[in-house]
């Protein structure tokens, strides 16, 4: 690998050729939101809502007993100087993040017995936790790897390498497998074997994937202590505690329902709040991507000009507000129509999905501060906004639940933390290294991109008072030519030139261009 002397210059051109792809590749997200409304069709609501909470379980311990290998590579692997220093950090990565997930699977297959009574689930499917808990408790090692695995590509700047992954194998597969095993009458067990199926396709050709762009001959003999490898297992705790958290906001909820409420009542409820977490997911799609392209692309621009490292956090919070302000907005107004999708038991989670939706807006536009935070700032700085996020949702639920009803409640609890957690690290960079993103062109951006905003969401209310077949297409038009909308006069000529090709396809570049 060459010196850093020798590497290009990071530019907001790096992020739009990096966020392409990423995009793409995320879009399994938006490919698992339209597979919800048929789980829930084929399995009901309550058996939906066990699932739920089962995955939401995984995805906790996950990311607590991975021990943020997934997160340390971005930091270690840019600023490796050879393809064995790269391997060896993918080498620590595995062992320590895979290895302890497959020793907590086999301890709660052991037993499962004992832990199956503490979930609220339907009388039907009582019967079925224990077993439930015994098979699916090994997708846990699996998403380890295909996490780990998917976050080597991306910290190697192969951000299009998992475009295949999430939307083919890990999601579309996943239906398929789900609707195969309903039909031949495995009913609600058959969507946590179809899961675990996807998952294992997923992880093989996780390897495939690895081989081209790691050395497997140095992932076997090389030195197995080695500085980067001290250093990625020191990156992967430091980054560790903000990890569990963060996981927490996203999957807490639907166990905390499940536990507050008896029977099938907290199985419907946790399984109502993922809906609504799933809708808003859309909107949190774009503070993913950036999230993706801009850890790695922050630690390599540090090694070179501090300067760079500016310009990218600037360029990317302004898009990330041109898009996720109107996506949300429109959204929030037709959720009614949306939730239709799910059958009328669903309307009781509009408000949850209001909420989220423009806290995730919120949290997308002073998101993207955390990956900059994790690779230019020291390691003590990344558990702040997680420590004061956390307790100040905490303290919110406290206050609130019990005031409105228990989804609502802790929905809104949840989205105060995160909006918080959010903004913390934001604060960090402006005083501790002197980076913020809000520019003098961000006020322009800004002022033209609400203005597109309410108006595209007042469009959308009005469109959903129309029947749900006719209003759905029609707010699905309406968010995406607010986008364009707002991409197109809200942002700098030069931010819309950095798309390149696809601006100009897009007519984003308009008269200007020369």
């Amino acid at each position: 690998m060459s010196d850093s002397a020798a590497q290009p210059a990071v530019t907001s051109r790096s992020v739009a050729r990096g966020l392409g792809t990423t995009v793409l590749a995320r879009l399994g997200a938006v490919v698992e939101i339209v597979a919800q409304p048929l789980y829930v069709l084929m399995f009901g609501l309550a058996g939906y809502g066990l699932y739920a909470v089962l995955w939401a379980t995984i995805n906790l311990l996950e990311n607590t007993f991975d021990t943020g290998m997934t997160s340390a590579m971005q930091r270690t692997v840019p600023q490796s100087a050879s393809d064995a220093e790269a391997a060896a950090a993918l080498r620590t990565a595995m062992i320590f993040g895979v290895g302890p997930c497959i020793v907590v699977a086999a301890l709660i297959a052991l037993f499962a017995a004992d832990l199956g009574p503490l979930l609220n689930v339907a009388e039907k499917d009582r019967a079925l936790v224990t077993p439930a808990i015994r098979i699916f408790v090994w997708a846990l090692p699996l998403w380890a790897f295909v996490e780990i695995a998917t976050s080597a590509l991306r910290a190697r700047m192969v951000f299009g390498a998992e475009i295949r992954l999430r939307i083919i194998w890990e999601q579309v597969i996943r239906l398929i497998f789900a609707g195969a095993f309903f039909a031949i009458g495995l009913g609600l067990k058959g969507l946590f074997i179809a899961h675990l199926c996807s998952l294992a396709i997923t992880a093989i050709l996780c390897v495939r994937l690895l081989a081209r762009h790691y050395s497997f001959a140095d992932l076997r003999r090389g030195p197995w202590v080695t500085e980067t490898a001290r250093n990625t297992f020191w990156a992967g705790l430091s980054i560790l505690p903000s990890n569990i958290i963060a996981r927490l906001f996203g999957d807490a909820p639907a166990l905390i329902l499940n536990l507050l409420l008896p029977g099938a009542a907290g199985a419907a409820a946790a399984g109502l709040f993922t809906i609504a977490r799933k809708l808003s997911s859309v909107v949190q799609l774009v503070r993913i991507a950036f999230v993706y392209v801009m850890a790695p692309l922050a630690a390599s621009a540090e090694r070179q000009d501090r300067a760079q490292v500016a310009d990218i956090y600037a360029y990317a919070t302004r898009l990330i507000a041109a898009i996720a302000l109107p996506l949300a907005a429109v959204l929030a107004a037709g959720s009614a129509s949306l939730l239709s999708l799910f059958g009328h038991q669903a309307q009781v989670a509009q408000g949850a999905v209001v909420i989220l939706l423009f806290a995730r807006a919120a949290e997308a536009v002073l998101g993207i501060s955390a990956p900059v935070l994790q690779v230019v700032a020291a390691f003590r700085h990344q558990l702040t906004a997680s420590v004061f996020g956390v307790g100040i949702a905490v303290g919110a639920g406290w206050l609130i639940v019990g005031h409105l009803d228990a989804l609502t409640g802790v929905t809104l609890a949840t989205s105060i933390g995160l909006v918080v957690m959010a903004a913390i690290p934001t604060l960090q960079l402006a005083m501790t290294e002197k980076l913020h993103p809000f520019d003098r062109q961000f006020p322009a951006v800004a002022l033209r991109g609400m203005a597109i905003t309410l108006a595209a969401g007042a469009a959308a209310l009005l469109v959903s008072r129309l029947p749900d077949p006719v209003a759905l297409p029609l707010i699905i038009g309406i968010a995406v030519a607010s986008i364009w909308l707002s991409m197109r006069f809200a942002l700098p000529f030069a931010d819309r030139a950095s798309l390149g090709k696809t601006g100009r396809k897009l007519g984003l570049i308009g008269s200007e261009a020369p």
